[in-house]
């Protein structure tokens, strides 16, 4: 007996040294359990990625649109056309009379809000701007597009809202259907998962769910997706920790910004916020509440009530959810069958990563300035040059071009190409176009390549030529045969497109017709040396060898860089250097950057003065003629053509207007193509410069520089009254005739 007295009182000491070492761990790890929800919910809960926006549209009086631009861009932002303007977001247009909402917008420089305004237009320009009260406004700036961000490795992306936001009725939809108890319970309903439970019996199929909005929250916040039983047993507990220490109000805002919504490819749509933008194009607070059901109907499910991929699956799912609303009696019956006919209303706009080859130099930009982790997480706010219409009207030319080219010459598997858009005064990039494919994310062929760029490089040679105070405009040149002898014992003989030589031309006509040979003889008078340190110094900065080969091209750039190059030359020989980033801000709009417009003096001003007009002849009468297919005959053609040997390459770059755009065109192997320069790359950018507004830039003609008559078939200016070719000159000219120079 009394050895099992022993036994027995061996097995009790043995139980309760169990139940202290259980209760001792589970304290500890109630302990640790109760550290990890209050450091993730009060420490830094997301990564955050930079958004990246465009330009904001501006409106002031004479502002020239494109036609449809107006529209576009309203549709871009997400504001919907309705017959009267009540609420934010909506507008109105009618016989060229705006009316608009706008949001407002926390800009870099200021606050903007939100207000009802009234713009009058003719023809696309702006005639007049009035705000609410009837006052004369002289800007407006809508709020700019979010057109990509800068993710973190996992590729979450959220947009914050607080409860503030939120449209009116969408707590309660979502506590309708998803924990009606939440603001009696504790962190877990025992009562709704025995609900749940009957009401799924009842249907016969899931139609509730029994985890309360705080276990969801545990789970998508704290835990990982793996259903495991150890998952499941952390859950509860978690939960009644999580509803211990913070308000019910707290909870629910990091909820609805944590959910899970969906996914873009490789991108994970979480929250609400980012969610309405994403389906809808919409900021949350905007939403109807057919809209609102949507999205709270697709927390059961995102993938399997994807409206994009499944509407009619979502559209079900939205409308029994529409139907609780009206069985708890939230909504009347004829609320419900109203908006059960309602169509998902799904935006057509593409919110995210439109743009790809844009936001790679975005990215090349930033990252001189800002660790990668400080891009990718901490929210930053990026306001860029991109102008949206642009960019649209650029993807569409390559498209456009594209469809013409196969129709001409078939299929062209490998041919690609690029395109840099500027905005002739300052320097900004308002376009980029990488790939033939303007939304492809691959191999950037505007910035990661570089090719020969042929006869792009005959104006440097005339503007070292014009600044050299020994040419003007009607200086002739040899167009004769010409034999260089090479270091290595070769000879080098330049020849014209054509196969023939000219004789004796005038310098303007040399660029016009594009001669190789005058060039050549021209830029071997002046140094190949002193040629490529104008190149260098227009911003093609790098080392080449002074090869009379150089002379025709036969040296690489990026589309990008000849842009900066043809840049300079459209602004009198100014160098600005393109920029794409204007302002970097924290996510409160606490400044951290701004890159100022920058410029330096790169040519002499009368030079590139009058090589600009010399651009100006390729255009009307040379190479880049082709160009007034597209544009308006009033409108300025100014560039060069390049087309490398055996047609390997492609080029147009030129200005028209307020607008510095190059296009490149080649296969990917460099193997030979069936375009020149004007058979190609002038279509994509003529196609491009017929759709942007057009507005003649401001004719900023240096002093010194003076316009005459002349005959160039003599060299001669001639009187003003006879027939003859005007051209421009500086303190070098031609002799003069009285008798028209006949």
């Amino acid at each position: 007996m009394a050895k099992q007295t022993r036994k027995l009182n061996r097995s009790w000491r043995f139980f309760w040294q169990l139940i202290t070492v259980l209760a001792v761990c589970g304290l500890v790890l109630l302990i640790w359990l109760d550290a990890q929800v209050r450091h993730r919910f009060e420490g830094h809960r997301w990564s955050l990625p930079a958004k990246v926006y465009a330009r904001p549209l501006e409106l002031y009086s004479g502002k020239q649109l494109a036609e449809g631009q107006l529209v576009f861009e309203l549709r871009q932002l997400g504001y919907r056309a309705v017959k009267k303007v009540r609420r934010p977001g909506q507008y109105r247009l009618q016989n060229n009379q705006l009316q608009i909402y706008t949001r407002g917008f926390h800009f870099a420089d200021a606050s903007e809000v939100g207000s009802q305004l009234q713009v009058v237009l003719q023809a696309g320009r702006v005639l007049s701007m009035r705000g609410e009260q009837g006052q004369v406004l002289h800007l407006i700036r809508l709020e700019p597009q979010l057109i990509g961000g800068i993710y973190p490795s996992h590729n979450e992306d959220r947009e914050l809202v607080q409860l503030a936001d939120l449209p009116s009725g969408f707590i309660a939809t979502l506590l309708a259907v998803e924990d009606r108890a939440y603001y009696e319970h504790l962190g877990i309903s025992p009562t709704g998962i025995a609900r749940a439970m009957v009401a799924n019996v009842k249907a016969g199929r899931v139609v509730q769910g029994g985890s309360t909005l705080t276990q969801q929250l545990v789970k998508n916040f704290y835990l990982d997706a793996e259903q495991t039983l150890w998952r499941k047993l952390l859950e509860a507990p978690m939960a009644l920790l999580l509803n211990s220490h913070y308000s019910k109000d707290e909870i629910l805002e990091v909820y609805l910004n944590e959910v899970f919504l969906g996914q873009q490819g490789k991108r994970a749509i979480h929250g609400f916020g980012l969610a309405s933008w994403y389906y809808f194009g919409q900021p949350l607070n905007e939403l109807a509440l057919h809209q609102t059901a949507l999205l709270v109907g697709m927390v059961k499910g995102p993938s399997y009530y994807n409206p994009i991929r499944f509407p009619e699956r979502a559209k079900q799912r939205r409308n029994l959810v529409l139907s609780v609303l009206a069985d708890l009696n939230m909504i009347s019956n004829k609320q419900m069958q109203m908006l059960q006919q309602q169509p998902l209303q799904l935006t057509r706009v593409a919110q995210f990563s439109r743009y790809p080859a844009y936001l790679d130099l975005v990215r090349q930009q930033l990252q001189k300035a800002y660790k990668a982790n400080d891009l990718s997480d901490q929210g930053l706010r990026v306001f860029t040059t991109i102008d949206p219409w642009a960019q649209h009207q650029a993807d569409l030319a390559m498209r456009d071009s594209f469809i013409n080219l196969t129709k001409r010459y078939g299929k062209q598997e490998k041919l690609q190409a690029a395109l840099v858009l500027s905005q002739r005064d300052n320097g900004e990039v308002l376009a980029v176009v990488g790939d033939r494919d303007g939304g492809y994310a691959g191999h950037n062929w505007a910035l990661d390549s570089s090719r020969q760029v042929g006869s792009l490089l005959k104006p440097v040679i005339h503007l070292t030529a014009l600044a050299s105070g020994r040419f003007h405009l009607l200086s002739p040149l040899d167009d004769s045969p010409l034999t260089i002898p090479q270091a290595d014992g070769s000879v080098w003989q330049p020849a014209n497109y054509d196969g023939q030589s000219h004789g004796v031309v005038p310098m303007y006509e040399a660029l016009v017709k594009s001669y190789n040979i005058a060039n050549v003889r021209l830029g071997m008078s002046l140094g190949v040396d002193k040629v490529l340190e104008q190149l260098s110094a227009l911003g093609a900065k790098q080392d080449w060898q002074a090869y009379p080969s150089r002379l025709l091209g036969a040296l690489e750039l990026s589309p990008l860089k000849v842009n900066q190059v043809y840049q300079t030359l459209a602004s009198n020989g100014f160098y600005s250097p393109l920029s794409i980033v204007r302002d970097v801000t924290q996510a409160n709009g606490q400044l951290l950057s701004h890159y100022p417009y920058q410029v330096r003096q790169a040519a002499d001003p009368q030079a590139a003065y009058i090589l600009q007009q010399e651009l100006a002849l390729v255009g009307r009468q040379g190479t880049g003629r082709g160009a007034y297919r597209y544009v308006a005959d009033k409108q300025l053609v100014a560039g060069k053509t390049g087309t490398t040997n055996d047609q390997r390459d492609s080029w147009f770059s030129g200005f028209s207007g307020r607008h510095v755009a190059t296009v490149w065109m080649g296969n990917e192997d460099a193997s030979p193509t069936p375009l020149t320069g004007a058979s190609g790359a002038l279509q994509v950018w003529s196609r491009l410069m017929a759709q942007l507004p057009y507005q003649e830039d401001a004719d900023n003609q240096p002093p010194g520089v003076d316009f005459f008559r002349t005959n160039p078939a003599v060299g001669v200016i001639i009187d003003a009254d006879c027939a003859g070719l005007v051209l421009p000159f500086a303190k070098l000219r031609p002799a003069a005739q009285t008798n028209c120079g006949n």
